[in-house]
């Protein structure tokens, strides 16, 4: 339990965005993706999801939270599955005012058919890696818990209104909300071998100099041979290394890493894509979308557009 306190201490948090969403129609996404942590409550409906080699789809009930880890697939019908139109994720995302509409009232939070509340946050060791994605976590079903939930509710009524201290509290819920996440796979005994075996790499300096190194300069070399210097390694010995530890190869993770800023940027400035693909490490504007829309399965303008109408 040492260990996880002290990884907890380590993890930075930081709130993305929530959301009191209500359904327009049934639908189906296949393969939904953000590179964000996402938390869903449900308030009334039908949910379900399936993440790759499930059987059969797993139901949300009501009170009920369904949590997918950046980076992780899951394939999300909301409403009924017999009713549902299946659509990609790039057309959800493109027409998604077609399919569900925000609330902005806090008043109907929880009160609204076919409803329910989303939180998406970042969650970092060191600030450099992303904690659950690093742990290999699937999405996974969380069983009614009051105080999660409670705490989502806040959040979600702390975002619809403009009052002092708004930013401080969405903080410090939000990082409530990671730690009873964390608490919660713990006291179930959820993911025992991931987290066995991929907790331990957290320990290791020369890995935690590997992933600062990275987030410092991802517009530049990463080569492998670059990533044996930070660590003191050779060069033939640092893959076999990073992925020992950590269970992908680092050009995989810098890749990822390269996208999940490329998002960030798209979200968050006016860079064109040739300035965001170059500032992350991609010199060809056209090998930088490829690698975007295979990744997202969404064209970067696209990821673009959809974010300025989120937040408007």
């Amino acid at each position: 339990m040492e260990d996880y306190n002290k990884i907890i201490e380590s993890l930075g948090v930081k709130f993305v965005k929530s959301r009191h969403i209500q359904m327009n129609q049934p639908i189906t996404i296949k393969n939904f993706y953000d590179v964000q942590n996402s938390l869903t409550i449900l308030y009334d409906g039908e949910v379900s999801f399936a993440v790759e080699g499930d059987d059969e789809p797993q139901e949300v009930e009501a009170g009920d939270m369904l949590f997918i880890p950046g980076g992780k697939h899951a394939t999300v019908t909301y409403g009924s599955s017999n009713l549902a139109k299946t659509v990609s994720n790039e057309d959800f995302m493109t027409n998604r005012d077609n399919y569900i509409q925000s609330g902005y009232d806090p008043l109907t939070i929880g009160k609204l058919p076919n409803s329910f509340g989303l939180v998406s946050f970042e969650a970092k060791v060191f600030d450099t890696v992303n904690f659950f994605t690093s742990l290999d976590v699937p999405p996974f079903l969380i069983k009614r818990d009051d105080q999660i939930a409670n705490t989502i509710n806040q959040i979600l009524a702390e975002d619809m209104n403009d009052i002092a201290g708004k930013g401080r509290v969405i903080k410090i819920k939000t990082e409530e909300v990671v730690i009873e996440i964390i608490r919660y796979i713990l006291k179930n005994k959820l993911f025992v071998e991931q987290l066995v075996t991929n907790s331990t790499y957290f320990k290791d300096p020369r890995l935690i100099d590997i992933f600062a190194y990275i987030k410092d300069n991802l517009g530049g070399d990463l080569s492998n041979k670059v990533l044996a210097n930070v660590a003191n390694v050779s060069e033939d010995y640092v893959g076999q290394y990073f992925k020992m530890l950590t269970g992908i190869n680092p050009q995989d993770y810098i890749e990822y890493q390269r996208m999940e800023k490329a998002v960030d940027l798209l979200r968050t400035s006016k860079k064109s894509i040739r300035a965001i693909g170059s500032d992350v490490g991609y010199k060809d504007t056209a090998y930088f979308c490829r690698r975007f829309k295979m990744m997202f399965g969404i064209p970067a303008g696209k990821m673009r557009r959809r974010e300025s109408l989120m937040n408007v």
